[in-house]
């Protein structure tokens, strides 16, 4: 039987197509967030990240000593602090801790690596700011979760302490497009199309090697990573890239849990105060975040 939320939510994504510009595209998705009101209990402070802009959600039962890092998706041309504010705000709820959402450079104008930088100088800031990195969990959605990917492999590389947990949402980890699902579940995917993707890795690349471990993550040595849960939807052209990432994390010993949520689509969280599947997907990271943050 078909899920009719997730039926309403392509509706409305139906409703309002992708647009042609860039400034359009950036405005749309930052408009699918915005549409969504962050809880009055929610206090919101704006932050420096080491010069990288960011933004602390904190709610009352937040433990001030546990920190999630959140790094946005959007395909690194698109996506902010705005669009993903309610969302990670629940999140941070679930797990009982703060949350730092960080506003990253975007591509064209900053392409590979100002993304990567932006993510290592904001993980230093937690450090410096006195966090223990046993009591920091490091997120990413989509573009973030390849992103976060990207950064631990930096900070055990610059032999910088390793956080305590790592949270992957619907991971873009194969800037080649390579996995099959990019062509099996194209007819059922509402916002994630090749073509897309080969116009946003493009611009992100600016003629880097797409196989290269930093951008495509899929191909890194994972080994020492902290334990990884990776949440993707089975209506997603990025389910691949999902499943292929648990492998390589699996296979270099990282505690790594991998959920396929049926009839779910790219970025169902975002849509979690309509939508069932959102809410229980939320928390399921809280407790996973849970147990490895306050067992620290």
């Amino acid at each position: 039987m078909a899920n009719p939320e997730i039926a309403a939510i392509r509706l409305m994504l139906l409703a309002s197509p992708r647009p042609a510009t860039l400034a359009e595209r950036r405005q749309r998705l930052d408009g699918l967030g915005t549409r969504y009101a962050v809880p009055p209990d929610v206090r919101v402070e704006p932050a420096d990240a080491n010069g990288v802009p960011a933004e602390w959600t904190i709610t009352p039962t937040a433990d001030p000593s546990r920190v999630i890092l959140f790094l946005h998706g959007g395909g690194y041309m698109s996506g902010s602090i705005a669009s993903h504010r309610h969302m990670i705000a629940q999140a941070g709820r679930e797990a009982g801790a703060r949350t730092l959402a960080l506003g990253y450079r975007l591509a064209p104008e900053d392409p590979y690596p100002a993304a990567l930088e932006d993510a290592v100088a904001a993980y230093r800031y937690l450090l410096e700011q006195g966090l223990a990195p046993q009591h920091i969990a490091v997120a990413g959605e989509s573009a973030g979760g390849g992103l976060v990917i990207a950064m631990l492999v930096s900070l055990r590389e610059m032999g910088l302490p390793l956080p305590a947990c790592t949270w992957c949402s619907s991971p873009w980890v194969d800037l080649e497009m390579s996995g099959g699902t990019m062509a099996t579940k194209a007819a059922v995917d509402p916002l994630i199309q090749r073509p897309y993707l080969e116009q946003l890795a493009a611009a992100y690349l600016h003629g880097a090697d797409p196989r290269g471990p930093m951008v495509s993550p899929m191909h890194a040595d994972l080994r020492g990573l902290p334990p990884m849960l990776i949440q993707v939807g089975s209506a997603e052209t990025l389910l691949d890239d999902a499943v292929r990432l648990a492998g390589v994390a699996g296979a270099a010993d990282v505690p790594t849990t991998l959920r396929i949520w049926p009839d779910m689509i790219h970025a169902w969280h975002l849509f979690y105060q309509q939508l069932e599947g959102g809410r229980q997907a939320l928390a399921e990271v809280g407790a996973f975040m849970r147990a490895h943050l306050m067992a620290a």
